[in-house]
């Protein structure tokens, strides 16, 4: 009931029709943050796309500044030297086989999985379990590579993935609320720019049609897009 309360009475003190400030709306999320755990700053960005063309649909991976202030758990693929290398980049999990029938049995407790190219064929057999958890490596994310070291070093370093939906929105954590809020400003201008990059060919209209923010129990606020440039 408490929590209600609170949600009406940061509903009523915000105007949902209003567009806002990139730093005015992070103070108003952060003033009336009323949960005990660390809530994450969520972005939106709509998009001019049709989603049911395969030549509008973006995805891709960026670096964002500040990093997020998750712990990313990674799990790597590999055999021979790269298997001594992933560890020492800080990879949770390594392995070949054994990690694929770790997989197989349903035990996934890794938040990203990266693979030497040999390994990808071995990979194809738990593509059915990895590929609706949005876990499958891809060449174009960054997480089919040789060079091991950078990728785990970045997934480390606060590295974020993107993927517009059916309805042509890109989503994501970009820090937590707790953040200053400079350095939440900042990678939100990362991650605006990001996707602003990735405009498909195909895509003739303005791309970005609106950006919005949200803490995790907050409410969406509409912010300046050009501001963000």
């Amino acid at each position: 009931m408490k929590k209600s309360k609170n949600k009406k009475k940061l509903l009523e003190s915000v105007d949902l029709t209003k567009i806002y400030e990139p730093l005015e709306a992070i103070k108003i999320l952060k003033e009336n943050s009323y949960v005990k755990f660390q809530e994450t700053l969520e972005v939106a960005i709509n998009l001019s796309i049709d989603t049911k063309k395969t030549d509008q649909n973006i995805r891709g991976m960026l670096n964002l500044p500040k990093g997020t202030g998750k712990n990313i758990r990674v799990a790597v693929m590999a055999k021979g030297d790269k298997v001594s290398e992933a560890k020492e980049a800080g990879a949770e999990l390594v392995g070949d086989s054994d990690l694929i029938d770790k997989i197989s049995s349903g035990k996934i407790d890794f938040d990203l999985l990266i693979a030497t190219p040999d390994m990808m064929p071995s990979i194809g057999k738990i593509a059915k379990i990895l590929g609706p958890k949005g876990l499958m490596p891809n060449p174009k994310l960054g997480t089919v590579t040789q060079d091991i070291k950078t990728a785990v070093t970045n997934a480390k370093a606060g590295q974020v993935k993107f993927k517009n939906d059916k309805a042509g929105i890109v989503q994501a954590g970009i820090g937590k609320l707790s953040f200053n809020e400079q350095d939440l400003i900042e990678n939100l201008k990362a991650f605006y720019s990001s996707i602003n990059k990735s405009k498909p060919d195909a895509v003739k209209a303005s791309f970005i049609k609106k950006v919005t923010i949200a803490s995790t129990m907050g409410v969406g606020l509409k912010v300046n897009v050009a501001s963000l440039r």
